[in-house]
Protein backbone atom coordinates (compact mmCIF):
# COMPACT_ATOMS: atom_id res chain seq x y z
CA UNK A 1 0.00 0.00 0.00
CA UNK A 2 2.89 2.56 0.70
CA UNK A 3 4.58 1.45 -2.19
CA UNK A 4 1.73 2.49 -4.71
CA UNK A 5 0.67 5.48 -2.29
CA UNK A 6 4.31 6.67 -3.51
CA UNK A 7 4.32 5.27 -7.14
CA UNK A 8 0.78 7.54 -7.56
CA UNK A 9 2.45 10.42 -5.75
CA UNK A 10 5.50 10.54 -8.19
CA UNK A 11 3.15 9.89 -11.06
CA UNK A 12 0.57 12.50 -10.27
CA UNK A 13 2.41 15.02 -8.82
CA UNK A 14 6.48 16.80 -9.78
CA UNK A 15 8.10 17.87 -6.69
CA UNK A 16 11.36 20.10 -7.18
CA UNK A 17 13.94 20.21 -4.36
CA UNK A 18 15.35 23.50 -4.02
CA UNK A 19 18.55 24.50 -5.56
CA UNK A 20 21.60 24.49 -2.99
CA UNK A 21 23.05 28.06 -2.09
CA UNK A 22 26.80 28.45 -3.48
CA UNK A 23 29.54 28.07 -1.64
CA UNK A 24 31.73 30.92 -0.19
CA UNK A 25 35.02 31.31 -2.20
CA UNK A 26 38.14 29.83 -0.27
CA UNK A 27 39.61 32.79 1.37
CA UNK A 28 43.37 32.60 0.98
CA UNK A 29 45.34 31.04 4.13
CA UNK A 30 46.95 32.76 6.23
CA UNK A 31 50.91 32.68 6.13
CA UNK A 32 53.81 34.96 7.07
CA UNK A 33 54.63 37.67 4.86
CA UNK A 34 58.27 36.71 4.02
CA UNK A 35 56.82 33.37 2.76
CA UNK A 36 54.07 35.12 0.34
CA UNK A 37 54.68 34.84 -3.73
CA UNK A 38 54.11 38.19 -5.10
CA UNK A 39 55.81 40.00 -7.32
CA UNK A 40 57.74 42.09 -5.29
CA UNK A 41 59.44 38.46 -4.46
CA UNK A 42 59.64 36.73 -7.33
CA UNK A 43 63.21 37.11 -7.65
CA UNK A 44 63.61 35.79 -3.76
CA UNK A 45 65.01 32.40 -4.44
CA UNK A 46 66.04 30.00 -1.26
CA UNK A 47 65.94 26.08 -1.28
CA UNK A 48 65.32 23.59 1.30
CA UNK A 49 68.60 22.43 1.69
CA UNK A 50 71.20 21.26 5.01
CA UNK A 51 73.63 23.27 5.89
CA UNK A 52 76.33 20.40 4.16
CA UNK A 53 74.91 20.66 1.02
CA UNK A 54 75.49 24.67 0.92
CA UNK A 55 78.73 24.03 1.94
CA UNK A 56 79.75 22.02 -0.27
CA UNK A 57 78.59 23.97 -3.78
CA UNK A 58 80.30 26.84 -2.30
CA UNK A 59 82.88 26.46 0.51
CA UNK A 60 85.88 26.87 -2.20
CA UNK A 61 84.89 30.10 -3.75
CA UNK A 62 84.06 31.58 0.01
CA UNK A 63 87.48 30.19 0.99
CA UNK A 64 89.34 31.79 -1.81
CA UNK A 65 87.60 34.97 -1.89
CA UNK A 66 87.99 35.22 2.26
CA UNK A 67 91.80 35.51 1.77
CA UNK A 68 91.64 38.04 -1.11
CA UNK A 69 89.64 40.02 0.92
CA UNK A 70 92.36 39.99 3.73
CA UNK A 71 94.93 40.29 1.51
CA UNK A 72 93.63 43.04 -0.65
CA UNK A 73 90.88 44.93 1.80
CA UNK A 74 92.00 46.85 4.87
CA UNK A 75 88.56 46.72 6.90
CA UNK A 76 88.99 42.76 6.17
CA UNK A 77 92.16 43.05 7.75
CA UNK A 78 91.47 45.04 10.41
CA UNK A 79 88.53 42.77 11.23
CA UNK A 80 90.65 39.42 11.45
CA UNK A 81 93.72 41.28 13.65
CA UNK A 82 90.61 42.51 15.79
CA UNK A 83 89.26 39.18 16.53
CA UNK A 84 92.92 37.79 17.23
CA UNK A 85 93.52 39.91 19.08
CA UNK A 86 90.57 39.96 21.49
CA UNK A 87 90.09 36.62 21.80
CA UNK A 88 93.78 35.58 22.12
CA UNK A 89 95.61 38.37 22.83
CA UNK A 90 98.82 37.28 24.70
CA UNK A 91 97.91 34.09 25.15
CA UNK A 92 95.64 31.97 27.25
CA UNK A 93 97.01 30.96 30.67
CA UNK A 94 96.45 27.87 32.23
CA UNK A 95 96.00 27.62 36.32
CA UNK A 96 96.49 24.10 37.93
CA UNK A 97 93.88 23.93 40.78
CA UNK A 98 94.10 20.02 41.81
CA UNK A 99 92.74 19.72 45.28
CA UNK A 100 94.38 17.72 48.31
CA UNK A 101 92.13 14.08 48.93
CA UNK A 102 91.41 15.40 52.40
CA UNK A 103 91.20 18.79 54.16
CA UNK A 104 89.50 20.99 51.13
CA UNK A 105 92.84 22.82 50.65
CA UNK A 106 94.96 22.92 46.93
CA UNK A 107 97.65 21.04 46.08
CA UNK A 108 100.24 23.50 45.74
CA UNK A 109 103.21 21.33 45.54
CA UNK A 110 101.57 19.14 42.44
CA UNK A 111 99.96 22.11 40.94
CA UNK A 112 103.69 23.41 40.68
CA UNK A 113 105.01 20.56 39.07
CA UNK A 114 102.26 20.55 36.17
CA UNK A 115 102.08 24.53 35.55
CA UNK A 116 105.86 24.78 35.08
CA UNK A 117 105.68 21.19 32.61
CA UNK A 118 103.09 23.33 30.73
CA UNK A 119 104.94 26.05 30.18
CA UNK A 120 107.82 24.03 29.07
CA UNK A 121 105.75 22.26 26.71
CA UNK A 122 104.18 25.41 25.03
CA UNK A 123 107.77 26.56 23.70
CA UNK A 124 107.62 26.37 19.94
CA UNK A 125 110.12 23.95 19.99
CA UNK A 126 108.25 21.36 21.93
CA UNK A 127 104.54 22.37 21.25
CA UNK A 128 104.91 23.06 17.28
CA UNK A 129 105.96 20.18 15.27
CA UNK A 130 107.27 22.15 12.75
CA UNK A 131 109.44 23.96 15.47
CA UNK A 132 107.83 27.87 14.41
CA UNK A 133 105.28 28.34 16.86
CA UNK A 134 104.85 28.71 20.50
CA UNK A 135 101.48 27.23 21.77
CA UNK A 136 99.76 30.76 22.30
CA UNK A 137 101.12 31.91 18.59
CA UNK A 138 98.76 28.69 17.66
CA UNK A 139 96.17 29.74 18.99
CA UNK A 140 96.15 32.81 17.10
CA UNK A 141 96.65 31.77 14.11
CA UNK A 142 93.79 29.72 14.88
CA UNK A 143 90.82 31.78 15.22
CA UNK A 144 92.52 34.35 12.44
CA UNK A 145 92.09 30.61 10.24
CA UNK A 146 88.53 30.15 11.65
CA UNK A 147 87.88 33.90 10.43
CA UNK A 148 89.08 33.62 6.46
CA UNK A 149 88.77 29.95 6.25
CA UNK A 150 85.72 29.16 8.55
CA UNK A 151 87.93 26.28 10.50
CA UNK A 152 91.04 25.83 12.13
CA UNK A 153 92.42 22.04 12.16
CA UNK A 154 95.39 20.35 14.04
CA UNK A 155 96.37 16.86 14.31
CA UNK A 156 98.26 15.55 17.43
CA UNK A 157 101.50 13.57 16.93
CA UNK A 158 103.72 11.66 19.06
CA UNK A 159 107.24 13.77 18.73
CA UNK A 160 109.86 14.39 21.83
CA UNK A 161 110.48 17.36 22.25
CA UNK A 162 113.90 18.64 22.16
CA UNK A 163 114.56 18.13 26.25
CA UNK A 164 113.05 14.54 25.98
CA UNK A 165 110.42 15.71 28.08
CA UNK A 166 106.83 14.88 26.59
CA UNK A 167 106.60 13.01 23.21
CA UNK A 168 103.66 15.03 21.91
CA UNK A 169 102.86 18.06 19.59
CA UNK A 170 100.94 19.77 17.32
CA UNK A 171 100.83 19.92 13.23
CA UNK A 172 98.82 22.72 12.34
CA UNK A 173 96.50 21.96 8.39
CA UNK A 174 95.05 24.32 6.48
CA UNK A 175 91.14 23.21 5.67
CA UNK A 176 92.11 23.29 1.40
CA UNK A 177 94.00 20.13 2.49
CA UNK A 178 90.37 18.13 4.14
CA UNK A 179 89.13 17.12 1.32
CA UNK A 180 85.32 18.10 0.82
CA UNK A 181 84.84 16.05 -2.29
CA UNK A 182 86.23 12.22 -0.72
CA UNK A 183 83.80 9.35 -0.76
CA UNK A 184 85.85 6.41 0.07
CA UNK A 185 85.00 3.30 2.07
CA UNK A 186 83.37 3.79 5.24
CA UNK A 187 84.77 2.58 8.53
CA UNK A 188 81.69 1.55 10.00
CA UNK A 189 78.32 0.22 8.49
CA UNK A 190 75.55 2.83 9.45
CA UNK A 191 78.32 5.89 8.92
CA UNK A 192 78.86 7.88 5.94
CA UNK A 193 81.51 10.44 4.33
CA UNK A 194 80.40 14.21 4.54
CA UNK A 195 82.63 17.06 3.25
CA UNK A 196 85.82 14.92 3.56
CA UNK A 197 84.67 13.70 7.45
CA UNK A 198 83.32 10.59 8.37
CA UNK A 199 80.33 10.56 10.77
CA UNK A 200 78.59 7.88 12.68
CA UNK A 201 74.98 7.40 12.98
CA UNK A 202 74.51 10.07 15.67
CA UNK A 203 77.31 13.01 13.22
CA UNK A 204 80.04 11.99 15.77
CA UNK A 205 83.57 12.79 13.84
CA UNK A 206 84.84 8.87 13.26
CA UNK A 207 87.90 9.83 10.21
CA UNK A 208 89.06 12.75 8.18
CA UNK A 209 90.51 12.60 4.89
CA UNK A 210 93.25 14.72 4.12
CA UNK A 211 95.18 15.02 0.89
CA UNK A 212 99.03 14.45 1.37
CA UNK A 213 99.89 17.24 -0.39
CA UNK A 214 98.21 20.98 -0.31
CA UNK A 215 95.86 21.66 -3.69
CA UNK A 216 97.49 25.21 -3.79
CA UNK A 217 101.14 23.17 -3.98
CA UNK A 218 100.39 22.16 -7.77
CA UNK A 219 101.66 24.81 -9.17
CA UNK A 220 104.50 25.39 -6.70
CA UNK A 221 106.06 22.12 -7.24
CA UNK A 222 104.22 20.81 -10.43
CA UNK A 223 102.63 17.79 -9.32
CA UNK A 224 99.29 17.43 -9.51
CA UNK A 225 98.95 13.42 -9.55
CA UNK A 226 100.22 13.42 -5.24
CA UNK A 227 97.07 15.74 -4.50
CA UNK A 228 94.49 12.52 -5.05
CA UNK A 229 96.23 10.38 -2.79
CA UNK A 230 94.51 10.41 0.40
CA UNK A 231 95.70 11.08 4.37
CA UNK A 232 92.72 8.85 6.54
CA UNK A 233 93.48 9.83 10.18
CA UNK A 234 91.22 9.54 13.28
CA UNK A 235 89.33 11.94 14.96
CA UNK A 236 91.19 10.95 18.21
CA UNK A 237 94.29 12.35 16.68
CA UNK A 238 92.49 15.28 15.15
CA UNK A 239 91.23 18.84 16.43
CA UNK A 240 88.69 20.51 14.14
CA UNK A 241 87.93 24.09 15.67
CA UNK A 242 84.79 26.23 13.80
CA UNK A 243 81.83 27.71 14.94
CA UNK A 244 78.45 26.15 14.00
CA UNK A 245 75.83 28.15 12.34
CA UNK A 246 73.06 25.02 12.35
CA UNK A 247 72.49 21.72 13.58
CA UNK A 248 74.21 18.82 11.76
CA UNK A 249 77.10 20.62 10.26
CA UNK A 250 79.92 19.46 9.34
CA UNK A 251 82.81 22.03 8.23
CA UNK A 252 83.09 26.14 8.93
CA UNK A 253 82.33 28.54 6.35
CA UNK A 254 84.43 32.31 7.00
CA UNK A 255 83.06 34.53 8.55
CA UNK A 256 83.04 36.93 5.86
CA UNK A 257 80.72 34.96 3.97
CA UNK A 258 77.52 37.51 5.23
CA UNK A 259 79.76 40.61 4.08
CA UNK A 260 81.93 39.89 1.06
CA UNK A 261 79.11 41.03 -1.72
CA UNK A 262 79.17 43.97 0.93
CA UNK A 263 82.60 44.73 0.93
CA UNK A 264 83.20 43.67 -2.77
CA UNK A 265 81.05 47.09 -4.22
CA UNK A 266 82.32 49.02 -1.64
CA UNK A 267 86.33 48.63 -2.58
CA UNK A 268 84.79 49.06 -6.08
CA UNK A 269 83.17 51.98 -5.18
CA UNK A 270 86.16 53.39 -3.19
CA UNK A 271 88.47 53.01 -6.86
CA UNK A 272 86.35 54.06 -8.74
CA UNK A 273 86.17 57.76 -6.63
CA UNK A 274 89.83 57.56 -6.12
CA UNK A 275 89.87 56.98 -10.02
CA UNK A 276 87.57 60.01 -10.60
CA UNK A 277 89.35 62.31 -7.86
CA UNK A 278 92.82 61.19 -9.46
CA UNK A 279 91.08 62.52 -13.41
CA UNK A 280 89.84 65.41 -11.55
CA UNK A 281 93.41 66.80 -10.00
CA UNK A 282 95.41 65.41 -13.19
CA UNK A 283 93.45 67.30 -15.93
CA UNK A 284 94.26 71.24 -16.38
CA UNK A 285 93.09 72.18 -19.83
CA UNK A 286 93.59 72.46 -23.25
CA UNK A 287 95.01 74.24 -26.45
CA UNK A 288 93.36 74.80 -29.49
CA UNK A 289 95.52 76.28 -32.64
CA UNK A 290 94.66 76.75 -35.92
CA UNK A 291 98.15 74.74 -37.00
CA UNK A 292 97.41 71.48 -34.65
CA UNK A 293 99.17 70.05 -31.97
CA UNK A 294 102.92 69.64 -32.42
CA UNK A 295 103.26 66.97 -31.51
CA UNK A 296 101.43 63.86 -32.22
CA UNK A 297 99.45 61.88 -29.82
CA UNK A 298 101.11 58.04 -29.56
CA UNK A 299 98.93 55.54 -31.99
CA UNK A 300 98.79 52.33 -31.47
CA UNK A 301 96.58 49.31 -33.17
CA UNK A 302 94.75 52.27 -34.63
CA UNK A 303 94.11 53.69 -31.48
CA UNK A 304 95.21 57.04 -30.20
CA UNK A 305 96.62 56.54 -26.65
CA UNK A 306 96.38 59.90 -24.25
CA UNK A 307 97.65 59.98 -20.77
CA UNK A 308 97.30 62.89 -18.69
CA UNK A 309 99.47 64.30 -15.73
CA UNK A 310 98.85 66.44 -13.31
CA UNK A 311 99.83 70.46 -14.56
CA UNK A 312 99.41 69.47 -18.34
CA UNK A 313 98.07 71.47 -21.33
CA UNK A 314 97.57 69.13 -24.49
CA UNK A 315 96.85 70.35 -27.90
CA UNK A 316 93.96 69.68 -29.92
CA UNK A 317 93.83 68.99 -33.97
CA UNK A 318 91.86 71.44 -35.95
CA UNK A 319 88.14 71.69 -35.27
CA UNK A 320 88.15 69.40 -32.22
CA UNK A 321 86.65 70.35 -29.58
CA UNK A 322 86.67 68.59 -25.83
CA UNK A 323 83.84 68.76 -23.28
CA UNK A 324 85.20 68.54 -19.92
CA UNK A 325 82.68 66.80 -17.13
CA UNK A 326 82.34 68.07 -14.41
CA UNK A 327 84.72 66.08 -12.15
CA UNK A 328 83.70 66.92 -8.34
CA UNK A 329 85.44 64.03 -6.65
CA UNK A 330 85.20 63.29 -3.91
CA UNK A 331 81.45 64.56 -3.73
CA UNK A 332 79.11 64.67 -0.60
CA UNK A 333 77.59 61.22 -0.79
CA UNK A 334 81.13 59.15 -0.34
CA UNK A 335 82.06 59.28 3.13
CA UNK A 336 77.95 58.68 3.83
CA UNK A 337 78.37 55.47 1.71
CA UNK A 338 81.66 54.57 2.80
CA UNK A 339 80.54 54.48 6.47
CA UNK A 340 77.19 52.75 5.75
CA UNK A 341 78.81 49.99 4.07
CA UNK A 342 81.49 50.04 6.89
CA UNK A 343 78.92 49.31 9.50
CA UNK A 344 77.27 46.85 7.18
CA UNK A 345 80.44 44.96 7.22
CA UNK A 346 81.42 45.39 10.98
CA UNK A 347 77.67 44.19 11.92
CA UNK A 348 78.08 40.85 9.86
CA UNK A 349 81.50 40.23 11.23
CA UNK A 350 79.96 40.77 14.32
CA UNK A 351 82.06 43.49 15.69
CA UNK A 352 81.61 47.07 16.37
CA UNK A 353 82.16 50.31 13.14
CA UNK A 354 84.72 51.84 15.68
CA UNK A 355 86.39 48.41 15.82
CA UNK A 356 86.72 47.43 12.17
CA UNK A 357 86.87 51.41 10.55
CA UNK A 358 89.26 52.47 13.55
CA UNK A 359 87.12 55.62 13.49
CA UNK A 360 86.51 57.05 16.88
CA UNK A 361 85.12 60.64 15.67
CA UNK A 362 81.26 60.38 16.56
CA UNK A 363 82.05 58.52 19.89
CA UNK A 364 81.63 59.37 23.61
CA UNK A 365 82.23 57.30 26.82
CA UNK A 366 78.80 56.03 26.45
CA UNK A 367 78.53 54.88 23.03
CA UNK A 368 82.09 53.30 23.45
CA UNK A 369 81.77 51.87 26.25
CA UNK A 370 77.93 50.35 24.79
CA UNK A 371 80.36 49.35 21.28
CA UNK A 372 82.78 47.89 23.55
CA UNK A 373 80.58 45.45 25.89
CA UNK A 374 78.89 44.53 22.74
CA UNK A 375 82.00 43.44 21.16
CA UNK A 376 83.53 41.83 24.27
CA UNK A 377 80.28 39.64 24.87
CA UNK A 378 80.83 38.10 21.39
CA UNK A 379 84.89 37.59 22.62
CA UNK A 380 83.49 35.76 25.68
CA UNK A 381 81.67 33.56 23.48
CA UNK A 382 85.25 33.04 20.92
CA UNK A 383 87.15 32.72 23.93
CA UNK A 384 84.46 30.04 25.43
CA UNK A 385 84.99 27.56 22.30
CA UNK A 386 88.76 28.00 22.35
CA UNK A 387 89.30 27.22 25.63
CA UNK A 388 86.73 23.60 25.67
CA UNK A 389 87.68 22.47 22.47
CA UNK A 390 91.20 24.03 22.04
CA UNK A 391 93.17 24.66 25.55
CA UNK A 392 91.14 22.24 27.10
CA UNK A 393 91.36 19.26 24.62
CA UNK A 394 94.97 19.86 24.19
CA UNK A 395 95.84 20.13 28.05
CA UNK A 396 93.61 16.36 28.89
CA UNK A 397 95.57 14.52 25.71
CA UNK A 398 98.83 16.16 26.79
CA UNK A 399 98.90 15.28 30.35
CA UNK A 400 97.76 11.87 29.45
CA UNK A 401 101.27 11.44 27.52
CA UNK A 402 103.18 13.47 30.49
CA UNK A 403 101.92 10.07 33.35
CA UNK A 404 102.11 7.74 30.25
CA UNK A 405 105.79 8.82 29.67
CA UNK A 406 106.72 8.97 33.18
CA UNK A 407 107.09 12.48 33.02
CA UNK A 408 104.84 13.55 35.45
CA UNK A 409 104.48 11.45 38.25
CA UNK A 410 100.83 11.28 39.82
CA UNK A 411 100.65 8.24 41.59
CA UNK A 412 96.27 8.30 41.58
CA UNK A 413 96.14 9.29 38.14
CA UNK A 414 95.00 5.83 36.85
CA UNK A 415 91.87 5.37 39.26
CA UNK A 416 90.92 9.15 39.30
CA UNK A 417 91.93 11.28 36.13
CA UNK A 418 89.39 13.76 36.61
CA UNK A 419 90.65 14.75 39.51
CA UNK A 420 93.62 16.14 37.35
CA UNK A 421 91.90 16.96 34.19
CA UNK A 422 88.92 18.64 35.64
CA UNK A 423 90.99 20.92 37.70
CA UNK A 424 92.65 22.96 34.95
CA UNK A 425 91.76 26.60 34.99
CA UNK A 426 91.96 28.99 32.35
CA UNK A 427 92.91 32.68 32.10
CA UNK A 428 91.82 34.72 29.19
CA UNK A 429 92.87 37.67 28.47
CA UNK A 430 91.26 40.64 30.02
CA UNK A 431 90.59 44.36 28.72
CA UNK A 432 91.00 48.22 30.01
CA UNK A 433 88.20 50.15 29.76
CA UNK A 434 87.78 53.62 28.32
CA UNK A 435 87.73 55.67 31.53
CA UNK A 436 90.13 53.18 33.77
CA UNK A 437 89.64 55.55 37.04
CA UNK A 438 85.72 55.10 36.85
CA UNK A 439 86.31 51.46 36.46
CA UNK A 440 88.60 50.95 39.25
CA UNK A 441 86.13 53.05 41.61
CA UNK A 442 82.97 50.99 40.31
CA UNK A 443 85.38 47.58 40.94
CA UNK A 444 86.32 49.12 44.62
CA UNK A 445 82.47 50.03 45.37
CA UNK A 446 80.81 46.75 44.17
CA UNK A 447 83.31 44.85 46.26
CA UNK A 448 82.71 46.72 49.52
CA UNK A 449 79.12 45.92 48.59
CA UNK A 450 79.42 42.27 48.18
CA UNK A 451 78.55 42.39 44.71
CA UNK A 452 81.73 40.41 43.19
CA UNK A 453 84.79 39.11 44.64
CA UNK A 454 88.58 39.96 44.10
CA UNK A 455 89.35 36.95 42.08
CA UNK A 456 86.24 38.23 39.60
CA UNK A 457 88.01 41.33 39.28
CA UNK A 458 91.02 39.73 38.78
CA UNK A 459 89.62 37.68 35.85
CA UNK A 460 88.04 40.83 34.61
CA UNK A 461 91.15 42.12 33.79
CA UNK A 462 92.98 38.90 32.66
CA UNK A 463 95.29 38.26 35.99
CA UNK A 464 94.92 35.58 38.35
CA UNK A 465 94.47 36.50 42.23
CA UNK A 466 96.69 33.70 43.65
CA UNK A 467 99.47 35.24 41.38
CA UNK A 468 99.40 38.63 42.14
CA UNK A 469 99.45 37.71 46.03
CA UNK A 470 102.33 35.53 45.69
CA UNK A 471 104.29 38.34 43.39
CA UNK A 472 103.05 40.69 46.43
CA UNK A 473 104.69 38.64 48.93
CA UNK A 474 107.47 38.21 46.72
CA UNK A 475 107.49 42.08 47.19
CA UNK A 476 106.89 42.85 50.25
CA UNK A 477 109.44 40.48 51.41
CA UNK A 478 112.22 42.15 49.07
CA UNK A 479 111.60 45.87 50.30
CA UNK A 480 111.81 44.39 53.89
CA UNK A 481 115.34 42.70 53.00
CA UNK A 482 115.91 45.80 51.64
CA UNK A 483 114.94 48.36 54.16
CA UNK A 484 112.38 49.87 51.67
CA UNK A 485 109.23 51.15 53.05
CA UNK A 486 106.37 50.54 50.49
CA UNK A 487 103.62 52.81 50.61
CA UNK A 488 99.98 51.31 51.45
CA UNK A 489 97.97 50.07 48.60
CA UNK A 490 95.49 52.78 47.90
CA UNK A 491 92.46 50.64 47.25
CA UNK A 492 90.78 51.49 50.96
CA UNK A 493 91.56 54.44 50.14
CA UNK A 494 89.57 54.97 46.73
CA UNK A 495 86.46 53.06 48.46
CA UNK A 496 86.35 55.51 51.32
CA UNK A 497 86.52 58.25 48.67
CA UNK A 498 83.94 56.66 46.60
CA UNK A 499 81.53 56.08 49.47
CA UNK A 500 81.65 59.74 50.36
CA UNK A 501 80.99 60.96 46.34
CA UNK A 502 78.18 58.67 46.64
CA UNK A 503 76.51 59.81 49.93
CA UNK A 504 77.27 63.16 48.81
CA UNK A 505 75.79 62.79 45.71
CA UNK A 506 72.67 60.93 47.16
CA UNK A 507 72.65 63.84 49.65
CA UNK A 508 72.26 66.47 47.24
CA UNK A 509 69.70 65.04 45.20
Amino acid sequence: MIANFLAGISTSTSMRLPEPEPLPRPRSRRMYAGARMSRLTADWLAGQTSADAEIKLSIRQLRNRARQMVRDNPYARQAKRAVELNVIGTGVQLQARVMKLRGGMRDDAINQRIEMLWLQWCRKQNCDASGRNDLQRLARIAVGAMVESGEAIFRVVNRRDRRGKVPMALQMIESDMLDEEYAGPTSQTNSEWRLGVEIDEWGQPLNYAFFTRHPGDSNLVGRVDDNRRHLIIPASEVIHLFEPDRPGQTRGVPWFSAVMEDAHQMAGYEEAAVVRARGAASLMGFIQSPEGELEGDDVEGEDRLTDFEPGQFRYLNPGEVVQVPQLQAPDAQYEMFVRQKTRRFAAGMGCSYETVSKDFSQTNYSSSRLSLIEDRDHWKVVQDLMIQDFYQRIYVQWLQTAVLGNVLQLSDYEIRPERYEDAAFWQPRGWQWVDPLKEAQAYALMEDRGYITKSQICGMLGTDLEENMRQKAFEQQLALNLGVNLADSPVNNLTTDTASQENGSSGTA
